[in-house]
């Protein structure tokens, strides 16, 4: 029997509790909720903690950050009870290093058109390299589908690939980069911070889909869940 790789799945933005239940039982690896005042999906602590706290303790919780400093990040993962975080911003080797010593996984996100550049990886070794296409606005995908790929995407450590994916084309990016793991939010909604159920279900469905079909499946680097210690 040929094994099949099995893309781990992140969906970001979530902002109430029964969503959260639902993208886990629904077969989701991981979710996403964002601290960053500019965003439409930021949440409170309060808001935040009501989340984790709804799903399993081990359930991976990824707090999503933009230039936030060290002492504001840990505050937030100890108020609310996440497992990782996601860096979205300019943040430095030094910071990642210190919340690597800290237990945390730690989610590093990288552009293949913007700053900081996907050439930047190797300085941020331990870290899961979240990469994304980079047009837009706001830090994150802006809903914009991915170009033409002509830089090499980093092997080395964990590789997430967001930025624009949606039921429609996440089997193509799977096919075509064979990720450790796949990140998305707006692909999934009706409004921003508003997660369709249908599409979340046929999201995940198009991964395992495009999961058998890979000709040479690899075996998976855990993005979304610290080693056990």
């Amino acid at each position: 029997m040929n094994a099949i790789h099995h893309t781990r799945i992140k969906i970001c933005g979530l902002t109430t509790p029964d969503e959260a239940i639902f993208c886990q039982k629904a077969g989701a690896d991981a979710i996403g909720l964002v601290f960053f005042p500019k965003s439409p999906r930021h949440l409170s602590f309060e808001e935040a903690r009501a989340i984790s706290e709804a799903l399993p303790e081990k359930f991976p919780k990824v707090g999503v950050f933009v230039n936030e400093n060290e002492k504001n990040i840990l505050k937030t993962v100890e108020a609310a009870k996440l497992t990782a975080v996601q860096l979205h911003g300019q943040e430095t080797p030094v910071l990642t290093e210190k919340l690597l010593k800290q237990g945390l996984l730690v989610l590093k996100v990288f552009y293949m058109t913007a700053e900081p550049s996907i050439d930047n990886q190797p300085n941020y070794p331990g870290c899961t390299a979240l990469v994304e296409w980079g047009e837009g606005a706001l830090p994150g995908g802006n809903a914009m589908a991915w170009g033409d790929a002509s830089k090499n995407l980093p092997r080395d450590e964990p590789l997430v690939i967001a930025g624009g994916l949606d039921p429609s084309n996440v089997s193509h990016t799977i096919q075509n980069h064979a990720p450790d793991g796949v990140d998305v939010s707006s692909g999934v909604e009706t409004a921003p911070g508003r997660k369709d159920r249908d599409k979340i279900v046929q999201f995940i469905q198009a991964v395992a889909d495009a999961d058998s079909s890979l000709a040479n499946p690899s075996p998976i680097k855990e993005p979304f869940s610290c080693p056990i210690q």
